[in-house]
């Protein structure tokens, strides 16, 4: 038992590891192809993740990142792909911001009140292509592409200033929200401040492994994602577990805006960042749907993000980091179903060795009693 434990580990650190590994390759490969020096631009973002400001920025984006993945994290462990967390982490931050900006309680009502929203939010929108699917067999996948496409035309309506807009310049946004739904930064002195919801995201990290690992509802959310009839000859409803895993991970898709919201910008405007739910089947890929594996994910992404911009100083363009990024994905998908189809051989290979030795085995045991006789 102990030792397919320590092969499972084995198989399941390989992939990112292959993953990775190809991708700087493939990298580097592009670099040397567009006469440029293959390795200099990895030193100098490594170089800068040693700066400690860069370092609270990576943490801060990370953190989003995080969120973000774990949303998408939820809809694969029900062999569901989820991927509307785009819109719904923008409409569930825009309605915290508008709310925020709109209520005045007091901050031990108020924060609870905008995550609450920002929760809400974002079930309700996943919920709706939860619906669709088991009620009519719409794929979620067609839903939550159509659902970004009108969140994105939903906020842009209520940008408006007869709706909940404030013009402020060419930016258009929700108004500043009140004092007391702002989240305290954690100081780290010139480096800057890092969020307060970093919290947040550990929680949620936290919560996702005790939920899957240590609950029925986790098993039952597992079973069904592995096999719907199985599951549903152990008395679980598919069409239950469906429409729950769209809205639980919608759910936590509304919570992905807020650290940068309720941390720093306290409004919903123009420059508020977006496709981060699409970076988020990425980091969920490369971290293995597991809580730490997408922790170091989101980082690794944080950081191509933030030390980045250093390339432009030196004469090589930043956008080799977004190029590493979509290498990163493909490699991933490819390395996965390499180290799967590796792993599965070799299980192939043990049983048809162990059936061989039964085999022979029984074979001289039948020669002993022939003799005996």
């Amino acid at each position: 038992m102990k030792k397919f434990d320590k092969e499972r580990a084995l198989l399941t650190v390989a992939g990112p590891v292959i993953a990775l590994a190809v991708a700087f390759v493939l990298s580097a490969i592009v670099l040397l192809a567009s006469g440029k020096n293959p390795v200099e631009p990895f030193a100098l973002m490594f170089e800068q993740a040693g700066f400690s400001d860069i370092q609270v920025l990576i943490i801060n984006q990370a953190s989003m990142y995080y969120i973000a993945a774990l949303a998408v994290a939820i809809g694969f462990r029900m062999n569901l792909f989820n991927i509307g967390v785009d819109g719904q982490y923008q409409l569930g931050a825009m309605m915290a911001a508008v709310v925020g900006a709109h209520a005045a309680l007091p901050a031990f009502l108020q924060v609870p009140l905008l995550l609450l929203t920002a929760v809400l939010t974002g079930a309700f929108w996943a919920g709706i292509a939860g619906v669709l699917k088991v009620t009519r067999g719409v794929s979620e996948v067609v839903a939550t592409i159509m659902l970004n496409a009108i969140a994105t035309s939903l906020i842009v309506y209520m940008w408006k200033p007869d709706v909940f807009g404030v013009k402020i310049g060419n930016n258009n946004t929700t108004g500043e929200m009140h004092e007391s739904g702002w989240i305290p930064g954690i100081g780290m002195g010139e480096a800057g401040e890092i969020y307060g919801l970093v919290v947040l995201a550990v929680l949620l990290g936290i919560g996702y492994w005790i939920t899957l690992n240590r609950t029925r509802f986790g098993f039952d959310l597992r079973a069904s994602g592995a096999s719907e009839s199985a599951a549903a000859a152990s008395g679980v409803s598919p069409k239950r577990m469906v429409l729950t895993a769209m809205l639980l991970s919608g759910a936590i898709a509304g919570l992905a805006g807020l650290p940068i919201l309720l941390g720093d910008t306290h409004t919903y405007s123009l420059n508020f960042p977006t496709g981060i739910g699409f970076l988020g089947i990425g980091i969920a890929l490369l971290g293995r749907n597991s809580p730490v594996g997408i922790a170091f994910a989101a980082l690794l992404w944080a950081w191509l993000d933030k030390a980045s911009p250093e390339l432009d100083f030196h004469g090589y363009d930043k956008e080799i980091a977004v190029i590493m990024q979509g290498l990163i994905v493909l490699s991933v998908v490819v390395s996965y179903e390499a180290v799967r189809e590796w792993g599965l051989r070799r299980q192939q290979r043990k049983v048809g060795a162990e059936l061989a030795a039964g085999h022979v085995l029984g074979a001289n045991n039948t020669t002993k009693e022939v003799a005996g006789r």
